[in-house]
Order: structure tokens, then C-alpha cells, then sequence
């Protein structure tokens, strides 16, 4: 009887190092990553800047976000690009194109094209949350970025979703749980894009990496940025908002 107090005794004392010895599910921290980074809603002011070896341009922009399932980009400047605007209901898109007047319908084959000829893709900019839906997660190990550890995580595209990248490497901060580094793969497994974000500052009472750089792997001095310089979180916007009409009649 002693003998099997002691084991019990034992098997309570080890069951909680036991406990956070178990890996995390590498789907729980997807979710909970993009919950951390967009929350219900969320409303933000940047700047981007396309630079490439011999030149740059900047323009300035609006996002807002409901859910994982809409979306809307406002260009805000430079003149030229001023009201170009993108929007994301649910699967579908489209761009507003103030100088022609005209809403171009964003197919699936459009999604890997380039974003206002950034380096960010119509896929990366308005519909950031697919990696939660489109694809399985497995967690491949742990690894320190910008003095922070993480978890790595690689997603997998599910057959048939309606994505650009077969595969995304992700490092999720074990203490904020922003996504601090993103890695994206072609079907054929090639490396395409490295998205980095730094410093990271609180904004809207969340923390936010208020600086991100998406680096193509095979064009050397090339690379687009986004400065976020205000954002806030967790307010209410009706899904009406998110429309077409909303998104012709924006202004600066």
C-alpha cells in the first residue's frame, strides 16, 4: 500500500512536467497568431516602399479587416494611385481602379500577381488569413529570430484550395505570438519570398511588428516594405462596410 502511495505520489509530481513537455498543436498557434495579429476587427495606417537597386517608390495606405473573412486596402497616395482600393468578401475579390473607372474581379489566376507592383502578391495583401483554412500545420521545431524564440510551423496547402504557395514555413513568437518570419514555396518546393517583420511596438493595446520586409529569393537589391504607423483593434464595423460601392467611394 505505501508502494502505491508513492507511485501516486511520483505519477502527481511528474504528470505536469509531462504536461508542458507535450508539443502545442501547430494549428492552435496558427489561429491563435492570426487572432493576435487582426483580432475581431482591425484598422491600420502604412506606408510602402518598392525598392529595387536603381530605384523607390512610396505610397501610403488604409486597411481594414472583419473576421477572417473580409477585407479592404485604400491607396492614399501618391497622386496616380490615390483610391485604388482592394477588397476581399469571403473567396472573392476585386480591385477598384479609380483612373479607369473600373472594377477588375480578382481570379484565382491573379492572386500570385503583384500587388500594385510591389513584391507582395493580391494573395499576401488581402487574404492573409488563408493560412488558417487552406492549409494543415505541423510544428517542425523551434528556432530564435530577432532575440525571441519560436515555433516553427510548416503549412501545407490542402488539395484543391484556392491558394498561391503549396507551402509556408512559419516562425511564431512563444511570447507575443506574432508571426516573425514567413517563408514561401512554390509546388515545385523552391523558396519564392521571405517575409521579415522587426520592431515590434504596441499599438491598439496589441502588439504589433510595425516594420516588414518581403524579399523575392532570386532578385538580389530587391525587396518591398511596410511601415505600420497607427493601429487599432477589436471595434465594431458592419460586414456592409466591406462592399463595392464602399470601396469606389473611399477617400483619403
Amino acid at each position: 500500500m505505501a508502494l502505491s502511495r508513492f507511485a501516486l505520489a511520483l505519477l502527481t509530481m511528474l504528470s505536469p512536467l509531462a504536461s508542458a513537455a507535450t508539443p502545442p498543436d501547430a494549428s492552435e498557434l496558427v489561429q491563435r497568431s492570426d487572432e493576435q495579429m487582426r483580432g475581431s476587427a482591425s484598422y491600420s495606417e502604412l506606408t510602402m516602399n518598392i525598392i529595387r537597386p536603381d530605384w523607390t517608390r512610396s505610397m501610403t495606405m488604409k486597411s481594414w479587416t472583419k473576421g477572417q473573412s473580409y477585407s479592404l486596402v485604400l491607396v492614399t497616395a501618391p497622386a496616380r494611385d490615390k483610391g485604388s482600393a482592394s477588397l476581399k468578401r469571403h473567396r472573392e475579390m476585386w480591385n477598384w481602379l479609380p483612373s479607369i473607372e473600373r472594377v477588375v474581379k480578382i481570379a484565382p489566376s491573379m492572386l500570385g500577381q503583384s500587388w500594385m507592383g510591389s513584391d507582395f502578391t493580391n494573395d499576401d495583401l488581402i487574404n492573409q488569413s488563408s493560412i488558417v483554412v487552406d492549409y494543415d500545420h505541423q510544428l517542425v521545431g523551434e528556432a530564435e529570430y530577432d532575440g525571441e524564440n519560436t515555433w516553427v510551423i510548416d503549412a501545407i496547402a490542402k488539395p484543391d484550395a484556392p491558394v498561391v504557395w503549396s507551402k509556408v514555413r512559419l516562425w511564431i513568437s512563444q511570447r507575443s505570438y506574432l508571426q516573425r518570419q514567413v517563408a514561401f514555396y512554390d509546388e515545385f518546393d523552391e523558396l519564392v519570398n521571405t517575409l521579415r517583420t522587426y520592431d515590434v511596438r504596441t499599438m491598439g493595446g496589441r502588439e504589433v511588428a510595425s516594420r516588414m520586409e518581403m524579399e523575392p529569393a532570386d532578385k538580389p537589391g530587391q525587396k518591398t516594405e511596410i511601415i505600420t504607423h497607427t493601429a487599432q483593434f477589436d471595434f465594431a464595423i458592419e460586414e456592409s462596410f466591406f462592399s463595392q460601392s464602399q470601396m469606389k467611394a473611399l477617400r483619403d
